[in-house]
Formats: structure tokens, C-alpha cells, sequence
């Protein structure tokens, strides 16, 4: 069965960095691409980051500069470099992967979302 994990998250002070990963468990073909979203209380969930197989990266403006998105197609693993840090990037943090799966007969796209990991940025 194939799941996200996600870590890295938790408790920084402002101007400080996290990593985040996003782990792809179970047997896939693939990556097609992932993406992070974060949402904060009271709040829409936001694209911050996107990252193709090959390594095309699209931010955010509010993340761009600051972040910095990763992927290792060898241990089917993205990353999310949270530099420069601000209280208003407090949220949760989710990663969605576009994921090519292989039946032993067909291969098709399938849709995961993590589970989610706090972030929260102390002023």
C-alpha cells in the first residue's frame, strides 16, 4: 500500500529553518511530481511549492527565495529547505504527490496527500 510520510516539522524562531521530507512508501513505478501546501487556522490551503521528476521547481512569491524544494528520485523523497523563516509561515504543511503506480499489467497516475506536519514559526 502506498502512503506519504511526512517530518521535519516543528517549533523554530523567526528567521530560523526546517526541512521537511515527504517520503513515498510502497512499491511505485514513479514519481510525476509533488507538490506542498501548507494552511494556516481560518485558512485556504496554499500551493507553496512544486517539483516535477526532472527537478523543475514553481514557488510561491510569498516562499520564493526563502524555500527551497528537492527531490531525490532515488529514495522516491522530496524535501521542503525553510530558510529565513516568519511567524505568518506557521501552518500545516502537506505534501501531494502525483505518483505513476504499475498494476504488473498497465501502468497508471494515482493521487496521494500526506498526512501532515505543524510548522510553526515563534515572532
Amino acid at each position: 500500500q502506498v502512503q506519504l510520510v511526512e517530518s521535519g516539522g516543528g517549533l523554530v524562531q523567526a528567521g530560523g529553518s526546517l526541512r521537511l521530507s515527504c517520503a513515498v512508501v510502497g512499491s511505485i513505478s514513479r514519481i510525476n511530481y509533488v507538490d506542498w501546501y501548507r494552511q494556516a487556522p481560518g485558512k485556504q490551503r496554499e500551493l507553496v511549492a512544486h517539483i516535477t521528476r526532472g527537478g523543475s521547481a514553481n514557488y510561491a512569491d510569498s516562499v520564493k527565495g526563502r524555500f527551497t524544494i528537492s527531490i531525490d528520485n532515488a529514495k522516491n523523497t522530496v524535501y521542503l529547505q525553510m530558510n529565513s523563516l516568519k511567524p505568518e509561515d506557521t501552518a500545516v504543511y502537506f505534501c501531494n504527490a502525483s505518483l505513476v503506480l504499475y498494476t504488473g499489467s498497465y501502468y497508471y497516475l494515482s493521487d496521494f496527500w500526506g498526512q501532515g506536519t505543524q510548522v510553526t514559526v515563534a515572532s
